[in-house]
């Protein structure tokens, strides 16, 4: 597999997109700086939501108004997020594709969208939920777990670059 990713990664950087990106030199910092202030609208969202569910945040405010004003915006920015995100890959796939803390990263953020989707969507059909005490451990259970793969996320995406293939 690793042969294949690496043959895959030359083949890719080989293409004019890659050159272009790699060589016009404002391309790359513009995209990372593009990317993480996308990555800090889609946290501080989402932890704002856990907040609230935390009763730590708005406690005054309904889950369900408080997961509609933040969590709604995340999904374009999560597109504007795979956008950007697939460029920097292209301009530079080796750091990425040949890299096992890329994927792990990869995996944190599926298991980030599909709890956020969860919690949004709960929320949403049920105004009350997470409001009882038996309900409330059961979403803050749910919003400790969304903090810690939010963050994890962000370590594992900072870690890329200090887990390089032939390091």
């Amino acid at each position: 597999m690793e042969a294949l990713l690496t043959g895959f990664s030359k083949w890719l950087a080989a293409t004019s997109l890659s050159h272009t990106i790699q060589t016009v030199t404002w391309i790359i910092p513009t995209l990372q700086t593009i990317h993480i202030l996308c990555v800090a609208i889609v946290f501080s969202s989402a932890v704002l939501v856990d907040l609230r569910i935390f009763r730590l945040f708005e406690r005054d405010q309904r889950l369900s108004v408080i997961t509609q004003r933040f969590l709604t915006p995340i999904w374009p920015v999560l597109v504007i997020l795979l956008i950007t995100g697939s460029l920097l890959i292209i301009g530079e796939p080796r750091r990425s594709l040949v890299n096992i803390t890329f994927y792990l990263k990869m995996a944190l953020l599926i298991v980030a969208v599909l709890l956020t989707a969860t919690l949004q969507r709960a929320a949403v059909a049920s105004p009350g939920l997470f409001e009882d005490n038996g309900r409330r451990l059961t979403g803050q259970a749910l919003a400790t777990l969304s903090v810690l793969v939010w963050c994890g996320i962000l370590f594992a995406g900072r870690w890329i670059a200090y887990t390089q293939a032939g390091l």
